[in-house]
């Protein structure tokens, strides 16, 4: 019976809403002054859905157009939240060069799960954006 336990812990767990995940809904993208964020990028992700979108942030306003990240955050944007009627497109290079891949409004906590290729995943590979 012993080998049951972790089986019903991970079911209970899944059955608890917002378990599974820090990342805010799209829903609720907003500045401090209320106005509407487009996207915001996370640098932190984990194996655990609950630790993920964690870190520093960078929001992203409706239009925003990034061909060149800061240094500080190009190839580090590891989670990803889009808001509702907000599309973000990547770049896996400066200048909008290189893989892109669109995403839609919704949370992606681990870009891990996203290919970038063959071999490759988005996690640690955003070098531009457009919002």
């Amino acid at each position: 019976m012993f080998p049951l336990c972790p089986l019903l812990l991970t079911l209970a767990l899944a059955a608890v809403p917002g378990v599974l995940g820090a990342c805010p809904a799209s829903a609720d993208l907003t500045n401090a002054n209320g106005t509407r964020t487009c996207a915001k990028l996370y640098d932190k992700s984990d194996p655990y859905y609950e630790n993920c979108c964690a870190g520093a942030v960078l929001s992203l306003e409706s239009g925003a157009d990034l061909p060149y990240l800061p240094s500080d955050w190009t190839n580090v944007i590891s989670s990803v939240v889009v808001g509702q009627r907000c599309e973000l497109t990547v770049w896996s290079r400066r200048g909008k060069e290189g893989k892109s891949r669109k995403f839609s409004a919704g949370s992606y906590p681990r870009l891990e799960e996203y290919r970038r290729g063959l071999f490759g995943d988005w996690s640690n590979a955003i070098s531009s954006v457009y919002c």
